[in-house]
């Protein structure tokens, strides 16, 4: 599950984008980690990728805080929270 793409969504994703420098065409790469529990997001496997999973992870963070909604989950207790 991945949040809808309303022009909200779309703007928050932009502007994480540039404040953190993920390049444009990996915006895509952070969309399936908007939806997912923070518990499932990917690590880094200090194999050098690009990009890194913990750019992605900063993305998908920064946009949450933008939209001013919280991390899928709620690390305490599991329970969706959004949706």
């Amino acid at each position: 599950m991945t949040l809808p793409r309303t022009p909200e969504v779309e703007r928050a994703l932009t502007q994480a984008s540039t404040e953190v420098g993920l390049a444009e065409y990996y915006r895509d790469c952070v969309r399936p980690i908007l939806g997912t529990p923070r518990a499932a997001w990917p690590r880094c496997c200090g194999g050098g990728c690009e990009p890194c999973a913990e750019t992605l992870n900063a993305v998908a963070r920064r946009t949450h805080e933008l939209l001013g909604t919280p991390d899928l989950n709620d690390d305490t207790t599991g329970l969706s929270i959004i949706g």
